[in-house]
């Protein structure tokens, strides 16, 4: 597969310590980051087609595919951890080769917990966050989260998982199901896949310690959807306890995928938030 064209956007490859990896560009100004989620099949395109020329409009917005995932390098889990520190070192070595520093991050679901993770371990690379459904926290295993990290390959397996991930009368198109099946097929993407998964679940979970989040003293917006039953209301809560500096949006009718479901919303409340502080 090629990546997609995003409209408004091109298509961009750097090389980072040997990793091809892979990006959409858009607008000007200010730096604004963007990384999507974990699930199968994800990739910055998928996630962020909705709402990014409205970013591009104000910021200067690079989306980048996280390792082992989109167009981005899977390296053979055989040589390679892909751990929650792994992804932080890769998106912070990311953000120093495009010279972009100070950002703005965005982060869903694991792009969240990664961009905290750049914000506690390199805080001079980030200016403010948003964290969206974002994982991190000490949370229950639901059976939503269960199919994401058990994914069968099957194009059932990727409907079951979408439908985990969005509240019941959002209207998936086959295109988003076909699009998505065909990214997690491919077989260097499923190994990385099943590593990624195999690493969470012996964790029993994707979080970090609370001494960690401790770090994080940028201002910070946690938005989540009230529906969400991947990354449940109770996370959100906690990330506003644990990060000194944070305020929340709750999203009502919306499940895990508030930059598609509530695009046009989320993009408002990101976009107020950014300009605002």
């Amino acid at each position: 597969m090629k990546a997609r064209d995003l409209p408004g956007a091109e298509s961009k490859y750097v090389d980072v310590n040997g990793v091809n990896t892979h990006y959409y560009e858009a607008g000007s100004g200010e730096a604004l980051v963007l990384l999507h989620g974990g699930g199968a099949g994800a990739d910055s395109f998928g996630n962020w087609r909705g709402c990014m020329s409205t970013f591009a409009e104000r910021y200067h917005v690079h989306a980048i595919d996280m390792i082992g995932f989109g167009f981005t390098d899977k390296p053979d889990p055989q040589n390679y951890s892909y751990t929650q520190q792994a992804r932080n070192e890769h998106v912070i070595a990311t953000i120093e080769a495009l010279g972009l520093s100070p950002v703005n991050l965005i982060g869903n679901s694991m792009g969240g917990s990664t961009s905290m993770g750049v914000a506690a371990e390199r805080p001079e690379l980030v200016n403010k966050l948003i964290l969206m459904g974002s994982a991190g926290v000490r949370a229950p295993i639901t059976d939503e989260l269960k199919s994401i990290m058990n994914y069968d390959y099957t194009i059932e397996g990727m409907v079951k998982i979408i439908r985990g991930l969005t509240h019941p009368d959002f209207e998936f198109d086959n295109e988003l199901v076909d699009y998505r099946h065909g990214l997690s097929i491919q077989e260097d993407t499923k190994q990385a896949y099943n590593a990624i998964m195999g690493w969470i679940r012996g964790r029993g979970g994707l979080y970090y310690e609370e001494e960690y989040m401790s770090r994080i003293t940028h201002n910070t917006l946690v938005v989540n959807g009230k529906s969400d039953l991947v990354v449940p209301l109770s996370s959100a809560f906690k990330l506003l306890e644990l990060i000194r500096n944070s305020r929340g949006y709750i999203i009502p009718g919306c499940g895990h995928w508030a930059m598609i479901e509530k695009a046009e919303e989320f993009a408002d409340v990101s976009l107020s938030f950014l300009k605002r502080l």
